[in-house]
């Protein structure tokens, strides 16, 4: 399974959702994250220029889980779920990779001083700290520049004080999601009863 896949979350328009979907293409995405619930799937299908060499992963009751997509950031670690999820042979993927543009990551100091040795930008830095962990990292961006400085991760990897740096950004809980919160569940299941 590729490490790096496309979002097309709140991608609504067409045209917009097809343009960069052809972007990330041409790129090198192999991997995009949809769901009927986003209502742009015809828009990915026309994109979709070669379907044999994308990968599709399908919900069934006979396929024991193989994915599992969190929230995974450099703001939010979640070594507990990652451990269980490696136990349980189950890949983790991480849905909002940049904290959805929260926390001021895209200036954060720390980030940037790691990427600077390696000619990266902040964003670059954090999915590659996601990918050196073994997380699959689903990105999503309208700005065709972005989305490929996103694919630009592949020739660094980051060392051990790198990751050292990074852990001191973790706050151990999400800024994006109270997932404590029962309205939160009821509108997951509210969502995937109408996708």
């Amino acid at each position: 399974m590729p490490l790096l896949g496309f979002g097309v979350l709140r991608m609504k328009d067409p045209e917009e959702c097809e343009r960069c979907v052809r972007t990330a293409l041409e790129c090198g995405y192999r991997m995009f994250d949809t769901a009927a619930a986003y209502g742009n799937e015809r828009a990915v299908g026309v994109s979709n220029f070669s379907p044999e060499r994308l990968t599709d992963l399908c919900l069934s009751s006979e396929i024991p889980p193989m994915v599992n997509q969190v929230e995974l950031h450099p703001f939010y670690h979640q070594e507990a779920a990652l451990r269980n999820m490696r136990e349980l042979g189950v890949q983790p993927q991480a849905w909002a990779p940049l904290c959805e543009g929260l926390k001021n990551i895209f200036t954060n100091k720390i980030l940037g001083k790691i990427g600077k040795r390696y000619g990266k930008t902040q964003a670059q830095t954090a999915l590659r700290w996601n990918v050196d962990r073994g997380v699959s990292v689903v990105t999503r961006s309208g700005v065709p520049e972005h989305i490929r400085e996103d694919m630009d991760i592949w020739d660094f990897c980051l060392t051990e004080a790198d990751k050292r740096a990074v852990d001191v950004l973790d706050l151990g809980y999400s800024e994006i999601l109270d997932y404590g919160n029962p309205c939160i569940a009821r509108m997951f299941l509210r969502n995937m009863r109408q996708g």
